[in-house]
């Protein structure tokens, strides 16, 4: 075997070990190296087909070798039998080794679940269906399942009351059940010690405290004046004076628009219109802000018992102890309500 043959072997050789080389660079480069150019959520249902999750992950990947390594290791982890439902996140730098592995396992990003105004269930379900995978039909009948209710705590009172406003991370495909389960472990949180120790002074219980809270709340969102309007209706409830808010009458009629009431809206029958019901209304007429049930635990003492808005139209009120005093304050409202309008 003379030199020049072994000059072309060893040439060869080292051609191919750096093809080899190359290859396994490329080839370990495609699974492991960076795949995703920028973050992108991806939302997976039941009826999610692969092809369409497929077309989606490989639309955000960098380059054809990482969408054919996709395609290899997809198969090769059966991911077109194994994907499941939730919301994902294709993070920047995110190789393809990961992301078939957090589709095949399930590996989700939970979202941040808002729990915001709502004054009816129905709004609520609405809401709510909007952020996660179940739909406002499935939550509205979970939440009036009265086998549930009871288990939470609910038995013949509205679910509503459950819920704090606030922002609680969640999985994406949360169940309605799960969902209501974990609401009542947030209100037990909420309802913490110190709060707890303060009904006494009210003389109400939580479900009472929520329900004159969400009347405060549709009130003013002046937090100032809300401990103020809370002692109000507390002396009224005390004295058996019937709570004559205006928001109750709003919302039994459920014409949540009206800019003034009428005579003949106070005389609307339902057990929500507090002109003519005493004592507070049946639930809670809305979700009631957390400085607003804060304002119920510390209302204000006083010997007030009637408010008017402010003829400034500023947001604030007029605070009476007499009828007299009130009739006068609601004469000079009135009266720049009609200047307003010419």
């Amino acid at each position: 075997m003379n030199r020049k043959f072994l000059k072309k072997i060893f040439v060869w050789g080292i051609f191919i070990g750096a093809f080899v080389a190359a290859a396994l660079i490329v080839g370990y480069n495609s699974l492991f190296g960076s795949a995703i150019r920028e973050s992108q959520q991806i939302f997976v249902t039941d009826k999610t087909e692969y092809e369409q999750l497929a077309e989606s992950v490989k639309s955000q990947l960098s380059n054809p070798l990482k969408v054919r390594a996709f395609d290899l290791y997809a198969a090769r982890l059966n991911l077109k039998n194994r994907l499941k439902a939730g919301h994902y996140t294709l993070a920047e730098g995110m190789n393809v080794i990961k992301i078939v592995r957090m589709f095949a396992l399930g590996e989700q990003t939970p979202v941040n679940l808002v729990v915001g105004e709502a004054r009816t269930l129905p709004q609520l379900a609405g809401r709510l269906s909007k952020q996660i995978m179940a739909d406002s039909t499935t939550l509205l009948s979970a939440m009036r399942n009265s086998e549930l209710k009871a288990t939470l705590g609910y038995k013949r009172d509205s679910l509503i009351a459950m819920f704090v406003p606030n922002s609680y991370q969640v999985y994406w495909t949360i169940t309605p059940e799960k969902l209501l389960e974990r609401m009542k472990r947030e209100s037990d949180a909420f309802w913490n010690e110190a709060r707890t120790a303060k009904l006494a002074r009210t003389k109400l219980s939580k479900y009472q405290v929520m329900t004159l809270a969400s009347i405060v709340y549709e009130e003013t969102k002046n937090r100032g004046e809300m401990p103020k309007i809370a002692g109000v209706y507390i002396n009224r409830l005390r004295k058996g004076m019937p709570l004559q808010a205006c928001p109750t009458v709003k919302y039994a009629i459920g014409d949540f628009a009206l800019t003034r009431i009428l005579y003949k809206h106070l005389r609307y029958d339902s057990p929500f219109n507090t002109y003519r019901n005493a004592g507070l209304p049946p639930a809670p007429i809305s979700i009631p802000s957390i400085a607003a049930i804060d304002a119920v635990l510390n209302y204000e003492s006083s010997n007030y018992l009637y408010f008017c808005a402010k003829p400034e139209f500023n947001g604030t009120h007029n605070f009476a102890r007499t009828l007299s005093e009130h009739n006068a304050n609601s004469k000079r409202y009135n009266e720049a309500l009609k200047r307003l309008k010419k």
